[in-house]
């Protein structure tokens, strides 16, 4: 599965995994002990493909945070999200060392850690090629979306210039028929009156 399928719930430990969508809301399983629950539609979730981590030249997806902490640790689990506040600084320092850190809050690093770790020990840590894939799946929606559009704009100018010559033409026609029954109304009007 995709980072996307992958999210946290504010207020809630863990990570979930999106299973289907439910009734004003959606079907989450938790990673943490496997149960399935429903999730209001007014509840904060977040998709990990959505989250940044601020850093001083703008944002870093954390797909790319992830994949610089399994970089480091080869695959293995990283620090506890429960070491002191120093030591998280420390680690997230080496990890992104232009992270911004008036944004980023001790909290933020704990959360990040805690993911790592949690999608570490079920395996799911292929994030490049998650995000390799994505790029050639919006090119190929792209060049439809492209295609789309030409075929509609040749239909269109068409149609248009074909409906203005008819219109033209009933109105011509109408017209003059229009003058001719007002003419003769008027001249037969004309001699009854000369008659009387």
């Amino acid at each position: 599965m995709a980072l996307k399928d992958y999210m946290a719930i504010s207020g809630q430990p863990g990570l979930y995994k999106f299973v289907s969508q439910g009734r004003n809301g959606i079907i989450v399983e938790s990673l943490i002990d496997g149960k399935r629950s429903h999730v209001s539609a007014s509840a904060k979730v977040s998709a990990l493909s959505d989250i940044a981590i601020f850093t001083n030249d703008g944002e870093k997806p954390l797909s790319e945070v992830l994949e610089l902490i399994k970089e480091r640790e080869n695959g293995q689990p990283t620090i506890s999200p429960k070491s002191g506040s120093n030591e998280l600084k420390d680690f997230f320092l080496e990890i992104l060392p232009d992270y911004d850190v008036d944004r980023v809050y001790v909290s933020d690093i704990k959360k990040v850690v805690s993911w790592y770790n949690q999608l570490q020990s079920l395996g799911i840590l292929d994030f490049k090629e998650e995000e390799e894939e994505k790029p050639a799946e919006e090119t190929d929606k792209n060049a439809e979306k492209e295609e789309a559009p030409k075929a509609e704009s040749k239909e269109k100018p068409a149609a248009k210039k074909a409906q203005p010559k008819k219109t033209k033409q009933s109105e011509t026609v109408k017209k003059p028929a229009a003058k001719k029954t007002t003419a003769k109304k008027a001249g037969s009007s004309g001699s009854s009156s000369k008659k009387s």
